[in-house]
This record gives structure tokens, C-alpha cells and sequence, in this order.
């Protein structure tokens, strides 16, 4: 395939419920044929355009190449369609592959069945066109080959990122239950922070929320330190893949003092975020402290607040979740007034007992997990609820 007269058609997957926010970041890298769905974006483009996806993608989990679509009643359906992918067009024999699929409401009834199967549709075709199949590496492929079956169509993938998009390389502990970065980068996009406003996680973990912060602050594209699965393709671009890396480069800031500030009470998490902030190279752009948040003052007069509080699991008791909620809640209104704060979480009694009327929820999905991010207006004076709230007088 020639690398000069790509033009492929593509589909980004993201965390359900940041397909939107998906959409305009598609848009700045020069995407065309935009159409989000449940889940993910498709979009067409030529090789900068895919490149660009996976260089500035701050919420895409991966970017698929489309390369095949048929109808299906059957597993040998599946093959077929499988074996009539040129696969030796997009890589070579020497390299290693594995093979993904996911489905939803699909009638065959074993998924690792059908993985097999387009496997050796796979190999079978590289055997027919080269003599030879290629090796099969489930841990560490060098390609990736990904299928989508619904109830009536597969549809075949190469996927372009290699390690989801998520894992942008500074990572170097994980910290308690860590948010992926992508979703993370997605809730401060769903904020509206504008970057030059105070930005604040006072339970910060490991650092996640403030360190995509920062990389938006300061202009880092996400994708800047690591390698990608297009990389080790045939219609691969070393020249066009190194200009747009230079040019994301030179808009990049130097890491600088930044009005974004993180603290948790536990020490253990914040070596975590340390740690994670100097293998970013950002340990002096974002200020953080030991501090409890039902305690901890707000490090400037206004701004947004992000946080994922603990829940379910993460929390010893029921009885605890019950106590902290009403207490975060005056927490915020005591200390917080004109801040904007966001709180993502799966508890969905949440909005009950934290005792502040949520301006906006949004549903999102933290993996299969349904959660909401509650946007909150503090202004000063109380917010509490009435008691008897939706009651009718007898």
C-alpha cells in the first residue's frame, strides 16, 4: 500500500459518553467524514490524519483502520470475510500478530471461537500469498487486528495505536483504582476549564487528573513520548510521522510554575503522583500538598474543582459512604463558594446524600461501570435541600 496515495476510512474508540468531546478533537486534526456512535468516532483521512489521531488524541482509547465489512449468519461467514483481507498489503510475514473481537447482540455463541477463526483466516491468506504464516503473540504483537461483530455485520480492523492511547508513558505507579487518562483528559474537557483557570483534585491519587492538566496547559501532545502500532506497517511514513512530531514539538510550552494544584491525605498516593509528575518531566508545574479534603482550603478564590471521590469498594463501609457525602458537601459550601466543581462517581447516592443540587449530570462509563460527573455551582449561603424536598403537605 502506498503510503502517497493513502486514504482510509477509521474508527476512534473512546470511553462511552466522550464520544461528543471525541468529535471536536477529530475535527482540529483535519478528520473528515465525522460521525460519532456509541462507544466511538468514525472518521476518513489520509495518513496525516492518522497519525495526528494518535499524536494529539487526548480521549481516543484507539484508532482502527477499517479494512473489511461483510454480513454474517455463521463462523465460516466470519472466516471468509477474514481470508479476503490482503493482509500481506499492511504488514509482513516476520511480524507477529493477535487478534481482538468484540460484539453486541451477536447470535454465534463463542467469542474466542471467532477469534481463532480470523486468525487463521489470517494466516491462511499469508500462507496462500507468501508461503509463510506469521507468529502469534497475544502479550506483545506487533500488530493488532481487531473485529466488530453486531448482530448481522463483521467488521475488520487493523489497529493503528499498538498500546491503547491511554498509556501515554508517564505512569511509573498506579497509585489506588486510577482513572484512565483518557477519561480523565475527557471529564476536565467536559468542565470547560479554559487551562488558565485554577484547576484543583483534592483526593489527586496518583496524579491523573492534574498531570493531563498540565499537558493541556502547557501544550503537550499526549502521544509526544511513545511509539505507535502504525509504526510497524507497510504503508508507514518515517518523514511525515517525524515533521508531525516536530511541529507538535515546537508549539509544546517549557514546564512552568501552572495555577494547578493537587493534594490527598493519604502520603502513600501522593509519592505516587510525585513520582508520576517527574517522569512527565512537570514536577514543577503542578503544586501538591498532604491534605484532608474535608479540610483543605482552596488554593485560590475561584476556579474548578475535579474529583473522584471514593466509592464502593474503595471505601471500608456503607456507613462511611453515608458519613463522608453530607460532609464533603458542607465541605464545598463552607470553603468553596464561586469555584465550579465536578465529582465523577458510580455511587448513585451521591446527589442524595452530598446534600447540593447538582446544574448539570453527565452519564459516563469508567470501563462497563455507569457513572455520572455531577457539575455543581457553590455559591455562598446554603445549598442544603429541604428535608421534606418532593414531599406533598398532608
Amino acid at each position: 500500500m502506498s503510503a502517497q496515495a493513502f486514504f482510509g476510512a477509521f474508527f476512534a474508540t473512546c470511553p462511552r459518553g466522550l464520544e461528543a468531546a471525541l468529535v471536536e478533537e477529530l475535527r482540529g486534526i483535519g478528520a473528515s467524514a465525522i460521525r460519532a456512535v456509541p462507544g466511538g468516532v468514525g472518521f476518513e483521512g489520509d495518513l496525516a490524519a492518522c497519525y495526528g489521531a494518535n499524536l494529539h488524541s487526548r480521549i481516543a482509547t484507539r484508532v482502527l483502520l477499517r479494512l473489511g465489512h461483510a454480513a454474517y449468519r455463521r463462523e465460516q461467514d466470519v472466516y471468509d470475510a477474514a481470508y479476503e483481507v490482503p493482509w500481506q498489503r499492511w504488514f509482513t510475514v516476520e511480524r507477529s500478530i493477535r487478534v481482538d473481537v468484540t460484539a453486541i447482540r451477536s447470535p454465534l455463541k463463542s467469542l474466542d471461537f471467532i477469534t481463532l477463526r480470523i486468525k487463521d483466516a489470517a494466516c491462511d491468506r499469508f500462507r496462500a500469498e507468501c508461503g509463510r504464516r506469521p507468529s502469534v503473540d497475544t502479550r506483545a504483537a506487533d500488530v493488532r487486528i481487531a473485529a466488530f461483530l453486531d448482530a448481522r455485520h463483521v467488521t475488520l480492523y487493523l489497529d493503528t495505536s499498538g498500546e491503547p492511547l491511554y498509556k501515554r508513558g508517564y505512569r511509573s505507579e498506579r497509585g489506588e483504582a486510577p482513572l484512565k487518562e483518557n477519561l480523565a483528559a475527557g471529564i476536565l474537557a467536559l468542565t470547560g476549564w479554559n487551562t488558565e483557570e485554577p484547576l484543583f483534585d483534592p483526593m489527586c491519587g496518583s496524579g491523573t487528573f492534574v498531570i493531563e492538566a498540565a499537558m493541556m496547559a502547557l501544550r503537550i501532545a499526549p502521544g509526544a513520548g511513545r511509539s505507535f502500532g502504525f509504526e510497524r506497517l507497510l504503508a508507514y511514513d518515517p518523514k511525515l510521522w517525524r515533521s508531525l512530531r516536530d511541529a507538535a514539538a515546537a508549539v509544546q510550552e517549557q514546564p512552568h510554575a501552572l495555577p494547578v494544584f493537587g493534594s490527598d491525605i493519604s502520603g502513600r498516593e501522593l509519592r505516587y503522583a510525585h513520582e508520576n509528575l517527574k517522569t512527565a518531566g512537570l514536577d514543577d508545574a503542578v503544586e501538591l500538598r498532604k491534605a484532608d479534603v474535608l479540610a483543605v482550603p482552596p488554593p485560590a478564590q475561584f476556579g474548578v474543582m475535579v474529583v473522584n471521590p471514593p466509592y464502593g469498594v474503595r471505601l471500608v463501609s456503607e456507613q462511611a459512604m453515608a458519613d463522608f457525602y453530607p460532609r464533603l458537601g458542607d465541605a464545598l459550601k463552607t470553603r468553596f463558594a464561586g469555584w465550579r466543581c465536578y465529582i465523577f462517581s458510580a455511587d448513585t447516592e451521591l446527589p442524595r446524600r452530598i446534600r447540593l443540587k447538582a446544574t448539570k449530570r453527565t452519564p459516563l462509563f469508567n470501563g462497563p461501570l455507569e457513572c455520572r460527573l455531577y457539575e455543581y455551582h457553590v455559591i455562598a449561603g446554603s445549598l442544603r435541600r429541604p428535608r421534606d424536598e418532593g414531599q406533598v403537605a398532608g
